[in-house]
């Protein structure tokens, strides 16, 4: 017997973790690509960890999902960096 996952109801508050190089241009891409596919997100709402040596930074970004395209679309862009390590 196999559990379906959840269906997600759009809208929605959605969090996507982003795990990258801790560097300005990876802060600097995933906040593009979130203004580029989720325009006016809330950006005192993202929150940034680092790593315990801090060469690695994980970033936190909720949204408002529309659909499963939308977030489809921000994780094949936000993979698009060589600095981003990881999407959740």
């Amino acid at each position: 017997m196999t559990k379906k996952a959840p269906k997600i109801e759009f809208p929605c508050e959605y969090p996507i973790k982003v795990i990258g190089v801790a560097q300005q241009e990876f802060r600097e891409h995933v906040m593009l690509v979130m203004e580029r596919h989720a325009a006016g997100f809330d950006r005192q709402r993202v929150a940034v960890r680092d790593s315990r040596n801090s060469r690695y930074q994980a970033l936190t970004v909720v949204i408002t999902a529309t659909g499963e395209k939308q977030l489809q679309a921000i994780f094949e862009d936000l993979k698009t960096s060589s600095l981003v390590q990881m999407v959740l």
